[in-house]
């Protein structure tokens, strides 16, 4: 296990007994964000880097009973809680790391993450990594409860230009990666970036 997983895995475990009590008017954001991937009835999902599972139970419901919903995350202590919150009754819960996913390639028609690409150590491989699993025409959901800028200012710090979720960075990156990017939306009460798994 590489440093940067080492430093996932601490920075979630020390958090994540608290961290459905610490953002707790999540929930409407997850299922807007959820509902704009388009997903249909019997569709298999992917909740990459699930935490503790706040968009499994909207995915379940966008893809009914006949369709499979997984969540994978790297934290044990965060899949603990997942099945704490009774989110395990939604979705398959994975212990693993979504950057070498134990999934054959083109076996689901959506990816969705959460405060994901921050946490990739590699975002380019790793995204490609999501692209692999998705079939040709599947769609990828980049996630976050509140913009950019108010992400930054939460936590104490300025933007950067270097940021990975600015458009101007993020578009080239998921096209390196085997995506195209096809709505970008930063706003106060949300990041959401949306993009089609090509070839």
């Amino acid at each position: 296990m590489s440093d940067d997983h080492t430093h996932v895995q601490e920075f979630f475990s020390a958090r994540a007994a608290e961290w459905d009590r610490r953002f707790p008017d999540d929930g409407p954001a997850y299922a807007a964000a959820v509902a704009e991937l388009g997903l249909r009835e019997g569709d298999r999902v992917l909740d990459a880097g699930c935490g503790t599972g706040r968009a499994l139970t909207p995915l379940r419901a966008a893809v009914g009973p006949t369709g499979v919903v997984v969540g994978a995350d790297l934290t044990p202590a965060m899949l603990e809680a997942a099945v704490g919150a009774g989110r395990d009754r939604d979705g398959w819960l994975l212990l693993a790391d979504v950057t070498a996913l134990p999934l054959r390639s083109r076996s689901l028609d959506a990816v969705f993450g959460a405060g994901l690409i921050s946490h990739l150590p590699e975002p380019a491989e790793n995204l490609r990594e999501l692209a692999r699993v998705v079939r040709p025409g599947g769609v990828l959901a980049l996630f976050h409860p509140i913009g950019r800028a108010a992400l930054a200012a939460r936590q104490g710090r300025q933007i950067t230009p270097e940021d990975l979720r600015a458009e101007a960075n993020l578009r080239p990156l998921l096209a390196g990666s085997g995506w195209h990017m096809t709505s970008y939306t930063d706003e106060a009460a949300r990041f959401l970036a949306l993009a089609v798994r090509e070839g």
